[in-house]
């Protein structure tokens, strides 16, 4: 005999609840730290404008003149 246990192995629907609470645990995870993530990205949007614009300044694409004003825009 099984004894009481049935065919799932003594889980029963527990265990299937069990595994899909641990799914949803992961994926939220998985969502949160892509969240996150993605916040991290568009804060250093800024900074690399401002490397960008230093690069053209030092090869010498824009004037000292040019640099300040677009450095002022980007800093607003």
């Amino acid at each position: 005999m099984m004894g009481g246990y049935g065919m799932a192995g003594g889980y029963g629907f527990g265990g299937i609840f069990m595994v899909l609470w641990w799914v949803l645990i992961i994926v939220g995870i998985v969502m949160l730290v892509k969240w996150l993530s993605k916040s991290a990205g568009a804060e250093g949007s800024g900074n690399k404008a401002l490397d960008i614009l230093k690069e053209r300044y030092a090869r010498g694409e824009i004037d000292e003149q040019e640099f300040k004003k677009r450095k002022h825009d980007l800093s607003q």
